[in-house]
C-alpha cells in the first residue's frame, strides 16, 4: 500500500431473531399469537397489516376469509388491517413479473411502509414472491409467514430466502431476508389433498438423512400414521423437520450461505432442474424425493452409501407414494447429452465457487464432493428407469 491509499475497513454484525411458532386456529380471537408477535416486532403504534392469500387455499378454506376479517378487528386497537389479496399458488406464480408489480403497486397504494406488515397465508411459491416483494420495497417492509402446505411448515417458510424465477431458472433473483416470524398452523393442512400433504413428508425424510438417523427410524415407524393422516404425529414430523432448518439455519455460521456448502439441498441440484423440466408440473415434493433417488443411487455406486441403507430409503420413499424416476431424467439434447446433467452446472452458478453437493456415507451422515462423475450419473438414472420400468410390468 503506498503513502496515497488510505482505507477504512469496519467489522460490524446485525442481529436477527428467528421466531417459527406451532399453533392451531391462528385467527380465533382469543389465540393471541399473531397479535403479539406483530407487537414484539415494532415499536409503531397501530401499524398497517395487509394480508396476500393463496387463492386456492382460500377456496378450499371458504371460513378463513370472515375468520381474518373478525380476528383484526376484534384487535383494531393494535393493528389497522389494509385488506387481503388472492393470488394463484403454484410455482408458475414466480414466473409471471405482473404479480409482482401488482405488489408493488398495492404497497404504494395502501402507503405501506418500513413500519407496515405484509403477512404472506399459502404454500412455497407464494411465501417466495411476498417475501420477495416485502424485502425490496422500501428497501425492506416487515412480513410474517403463514405456510399452509406440509412442505413449507417443515421446511421452505422455515427459511430466509425469498425469491422469483427468471431466465428459466428456479429462484434466480431473490434476497436473503429472514421473516419476522413464522406461523406454522396444523389446522390449514386439514385441507390440504395428498399429494400435497405427502410433499412436507419428503423434505423431512431429506434433513433425517443428513442430520438425524433417529428421526429417519420415527419416519420409518409412523409412515402408516402419517399416511392416515394422524395430524399429532404429522406436528410432530413437522415441528421436528422445521427446528432441524432453523438450527441449520442459526448454528451454521452461514446463514446468508456465502460459501457453497449447502447441505439442506442434499437431492436438489437434479430436483430443481427436473422442475423447470416439467413446465412445473411435477411438484416440488415430487421432483426432490426423484433427486435423493438419484443421489441415493450415485452415493452407494460410488462405494459410500451400503445397499441395505439405499434399500431403507428408498423403501420410504416409495411407501410414501413418491415415484423414484421421471422420464425427463433421460431426456437428452440434440448432441445426445442428458439433459438433466446441465443442473449440475446451473446449481453452481446458484451457489457460487465451486460445485458442491451433498452426498450420503449412512442415514444421518453427509459429506460433499465437488466434482460428479457423469457417466456414473448417468449409470444412476438408468437403474432408476429400469427399476421404474420392472414395476410397471
Amino acid at each position: 500500500m503506498n503513502d496515497s491509499t488510505h482505507s477504512i475497513i469496519e467489522d460490524f454484525q446485525i442481529a436477527y431473531t428467528h421466531r417459527v411458532y406451532f399453533t392451531e386456529n391462528v385467527f380465533a380471537r382469543d389465540n393471541a399469537l399473531l397479535a403479539s408477535t406483530i407487537q414484539a416486532c415494532t415499536s409503531a403504534e397501530r401499524p398497517r397489516v395487509f394480508t396476500v392469500a393463496d387463492a386456492d387455499f382460500m377456496a378450499a378454506n371458504p371460513g378463513v376469509k370472515s375468520q381474518m376479517r373478525g380476528y383484526f378487528d376484534h384487535h383494531h386497537q393494535e393493528m389497522q388491517f389494509m385488506g387481503c389479496l388472492e393470488l394463484p399458488g403454484g410455482e408458475q406464480l414466480k414466473n409471471k413479473p405482473e404479480h409482482l408489480e401488482q405488489l408493488y403497486r398495492i404497497i404504494e397504494q395502501k402507503q405501506l411502509c418500513r413500519h407496515s406488515f405484509i403477512i404472506a397465508l399459502g404454500g412455497g411459491a407464494l411465501l417466495d414472491l411476498v417475501g420477495f416483494a416485502a424485502s425490496t420495497a422500501h428497501r425492506g417492509i416487515r412480513h410474517i409467514r403463514l405456510p399452509t402446505t406440509s412442505l413449507s411448515q417443515g421446511d421452505g417458510g422455515c427459511g430466509v430466502k425469498n425469491g422469483i424465477n427468471y431466465l428459466g431458472k428456479k429462484n434466480f433473483i431473490g434476497t436473503f431476508t429472514p421473516p419476522d416470524a413464522v406461523i406454522n398452523d396444523i389446522e390449514f393442512l386439514k385441507s390440504l389433498p395428498e399429494p400435497r400433504l405427502i410433499d412436507g413428508f419428503i423434505e423431512a425424510i431429506k434433513v433425517a438423512l443428513i442430520k438425524d438417523s433417529d428421526f429417519f427410524e420415527y419416519i420409518e415407524a409412523q409412515a402408516a400414521a402419517l399416511l392416515l393422516r394422524d395430524f399429532t404425529t404429522i406436528r410432530k414430523v413437522l415441528h421436528a423437520s422445521a427446528r432441524h432448518h432453523v438450527l441449520h439455519i442459526s448454528r451454521n455460521g452461514d446463514p446468508f450461505e456465502l460459501t457453497s456448502s449447502r447441505p439442506l439441498d442434499f437431492g436438489h441440484w437434479s430436483a430443481h432442474k427436473l422442475e423447470v423440466l416439467s413446465g412445473y408440473a411435477l411438484s416440488h415434493g415430487e421432483a426432490v424425493a426423484i433427486g435423493i433417488a438419484l443421489d441415493c443411487i450415485y452415493s452407494h455406486k460410488k462405494g459410500y452409501l451400503a445397499e441395505a441403507q439405499l434399500e431403507r430409503i428408498l423403501q420410504l420413499i416409495r411407501k410414501f407414494g413418491f415415484h423414484l424416476y421421471d422420464e425427463r431424467l433421460s431426456q437428452l439434447t440434440a448432441e445426445g447429452q442428458y439433459i438433466i446433467l446441465l443442473g449440475l452446472e446451473e446449481f453452481r452458478e446458484h451457489m457460487g465457487g465451486q460445485l458442491t453437493i451433498p452426498l450420503l456415507r449412512d442415514i444421518g451422515h453427509q459429506f460433499e464432493v465437488n466434482d460428479m462423475d457423469a457417466n456414473l450419473l448417468v449409470a444412476s438414472i438408468e437403474t432408476l428407469a429400469s427399476w421404474q420400468a420392472t414395476l410397471h410390468t
